[in-house]
């Protein structure tokens, strides 16, 4: 009989592929078809584009509901009604309504799953972090973003190819209906996979917490630059977010199938570089992996200058170099909240790098929304053609490039390994 850690863990890697098909279904590419469908306005698509970032300030509330009702339980209840929160769209291409009061329900839709995933993310995060032995952690995770990584490939090519056959066939709204659908039931698998998990001994009892444990975050100077690394890195990132997927169906006149292509390639790259990362991070600590993908993902704007419809292979070199870099980011950036914090707090330092990064990202994409239309619509640039578009993707891979410098302050520990937690390096390895 496996132990409830090993049991909980295996069970985690599952839920996370199941997560993956509620992402391939309910966001990316099938977001951009959803306003391509409802005919969202420029604008309108550059809130959307905010709504997940501008989503990660309900970290700060968030923290509190993790510590008033317990990491387990916050993390059941909100990941299980976000994942159900697309349900009205199954029905929305078949209702006679307004197109303002669609594209409303729509933007509705959208913001409760955003919203209420950040939730159960943050309770999901400090569960996690009690859960997952620190001297395994990041091979684990890496392990772990590995197979969600493969999952999220087969996904989305799915999920691509039933939009171009049904954008093609006419029935482009039944194809959303179908996505909604496919969210719902694959979310309430996750569900009940999630309670397949069990509460870990050293979880902190379920109380009130004080002011003083909120703000602990900004008051501890090994956690500051650490936010503000984060929040210059998602300004700089969020200026242009929204604007790749219809760079590619628009100028590069990419179908949705090709779209998903080339996210499936970053999956790739990610499913290959996760346990690499993993095992870096275990050795030599998260911020050398903060850094070092931090260059990578900054130079990946650049690459999209030289694209064209007749020429994409540099969008095949970005796929690989974008999700390699993003593999060691994303474990960085979830690992060093927990290095840096005890139990108790953890909820509120997961909390404080979430709002940093939303309130950076949402801030930047709504003004990349609005900053697209007074750029001008074509220029040259050492005798390449770029768009409105291209502009905005340089100014992000600057942003990123100077929030290095920031990268380079932050602190991190290397974790110990104990002698009795390395009984569960096979799990991660």
């Amino acid at each position: 009989m496996p132990s409830p850690i090993r049991r909980s863990l295996r069970a985690s890697l599952l839920e996370g592929a199941f997560a993956e098909l509620v992402g391939a279904c309910a966001a990316g590419g099938t977001l951009t078809a959803w306003a391509l469908y409802l005919e969202l306005s420029p604008f309108l698509i550059g809130v959307l584009g905010a709504l997940p970032f501008a989503a990660q300030l309900v970290h700060l509330p968030a923290a509190f509901c993790t510590r008033r009702f317990g990491s387990r339980r916050t993390a059941l209840w909100m990941v299980a009604i976000s994942r159900q929160a697309v349900l009205p769209l199954v029905a929305l291409p078949f209702v006679s309504l307004a197109p303002a009061a669609r594209q409303a329900i729509f933007l509705a839709c959208a913001f409760l799953t955003s919203t209420l995933g950040v939730v159960g993310n943050n309770a999901w995060t400090a569960w996690m972090g009690e859960l997952v032995p620190g001297a395994v952690r990041g091979r684990y995770f890496g392990r772990r973003t590995s197979v969600c990584a493969m999952a999220a490939t087969c996904s989305a090519l799915a999920a691509g190819l039933l939009l171009d056959v049904g954008r093609s066939r006419g029935k482009g709204g039944l194809a959303l209906a179908a996505l909604s659908l496919a969210a719902s039931l694959a979310g309430a698998i996750t569900t009940a996979l999630l309670r397949r998990q069990h509460e870990p001994r050293s979880a902190s009892p379920a109380e009130l917490p004080t002011l003083e444990e909120a703000l602990t975050p900004v008051r501890d100077p090994r956690a500051r630059p650490l936010l503000a690394f984060q929040l210059a890195w998602s300004a700089a990132s969020g200026l242009s977010i929204a604007f790749y997927p219809l760079h590619m169906i628009g100028h590069l006149q990419m179908g949705f199938a090709a779209v998903a292509l080339y996210n499936a390639g970053i999956a790739a790259a990610r499913t290959i570089a996760s346990p690499l990362w993993g095992t870096v991070l275990d050795r030599s600590g998260a911020r050398r992996v903060l850094v070092l993908c931090a260059i990578g993902q900054g130079l990946s704007p650049f690459l999209w200058l030289f694209a064209t419809p007749e020429r994409l292979w540099p969008l095949a070199i970005d796929a690989m170099l974008c999700g390699t870099a993003m593999a060691g980011l994303s474990l960085a950036t979830f690992s060093l909240p927990i290095e840096l914090s005890r139990p108790p707090e953890r909820s509120f330092y997961v909390a404080a790098v979430a709002a940093a990064a939303g309130l950076g990202t949402s801030i930047a994409s709504a003004g990349g929304g609005a900053l697209v239309k007074v750029l001008p619509s074509s220029t040259l640039l050492g005798g390449l053609p770029l768009v409105a578009a291209h502009l905005l993707f340089l100014c992000g891979a600057v942003g990123r490039l100077s929030a290095v410098l920031l990268a380079l302050r932050v602190a991190g520990r290397p974790a110990p390994v104990p002698a009795a937690v390395e009984a569960f390096a096979p799990l991660a390895a």
